[in-house]
């Protein structure tokens, strides 16, 4: 009886441990946002689901991106606007995510922090302005406005830091994205073409964000994309998932189950 018990109880565990694994591979996949690159959409401390059906399937739905997919299947094209996890093309591990903005074959140019897609402007309007949350950054942008380093940030009567925000339109999708100096590196670009079966994406938080605008992680393949960004399902402000009694006054209460656009 023990050892029917033993058996037993090692076939459960297996069985869980492959039902995870099928769920993590196909269905959907936890993620958590590390950095400010996507603000305002995604705040650092966000934790998020993927959905993996989105855009097919390659090795890189896979755990630890095994070799089991040759190319991707099922395959769904992105839509412009979306939001998705990827593997940086340096590495093929490292994850990002960015807003998808330039399909195959589109054309991008960014003139003045402008996005230009196939030679017509993004719509822009600037809407009410961010307030910075994050510790780090707000010690930071406070020693750079006492320098003038940045032009679109501000101190308020408050002590708040204020950063301007705009909303952009492309396609059907409407997204708000961060503006902290009007003459940052990525503001004014080359004409980008992109090629067959890669993408170009762009953080919201247009003027800290590595993306295709640079050459890492330049264009991104295809085979790349991880999945869709879909829910916030929990969220911590300036404390870490372990830290847990900082949980009540850390967490995010208004960020758990939005919605991602």
């Amino acid at each position: 009886m023990k050892k029917n018990s033993k058996y037993e109880s090692l076939k459960t565990i297996f069985f869980a441990i492959f039902i995870a694994l099928l769920i993590r591979s196909f269905i959907a996949e936890p993620f958590n946002i590390p950095s400010g690159s996507m603000k305002p959409t995604l705040l650092k401390g966000d934790f998020l689901f993927v959905k993996k059906w989105s855009y097919g399937y390659s090795k890189h739905s896979l755990p630890f991106s095994l070799p089991l997919i040759n190319n991707r299947i099922f395959y769904k094209e992105p839509i412009r606007g979306d939001v998705a996890v990827f593997k940086t093309p340096e590495d093929n591990k490292t994850d990002y995510i960015k807003r998808i903005i330039g399909l195959p074959g589109d054309k991008i140019l960014l003139i003045n922090g402008v996005v230009f897609l196939n030679n017509k402007p993004l719509s822009k309007m600037q809407i009410r302005d961010f307030t910075e949350k994050d510790y780090d950054n707000i010690v930071k942008f406070k020693s750079a406005i006492d320098l003038n380093i940045f032009s679109n940030i501000s101190i308020s009567e408050g002590g708040d830091v204020i950063i301007s925000q705009f909303e952009e339109y492309i396609g059907n999708s409407k997204y708000k994205i961060l503006d902290i100096h009007n003459n940052s590196i990525g503001d004014n670009t080359n004409e980008f073409i992109v090629p067959e079966d890669y993408f170009f994406v762009l953080g919201d938080n247009r003027d800290n964000s590595q993306d295709s605008r640079f050459i890492i992680p330049g264009f991104i393949p295809i085979n790349n994309l991880v999945g869709k960004a879909w829910i916030v399902f929990f969220s911590l402000e300036n404390s870490r998932f372990f830290e847990i009694w900082k949980w009540p006054k850390s967490i995010r209460y208004s960020r758990i189950f939005s919605l991602i656009s």
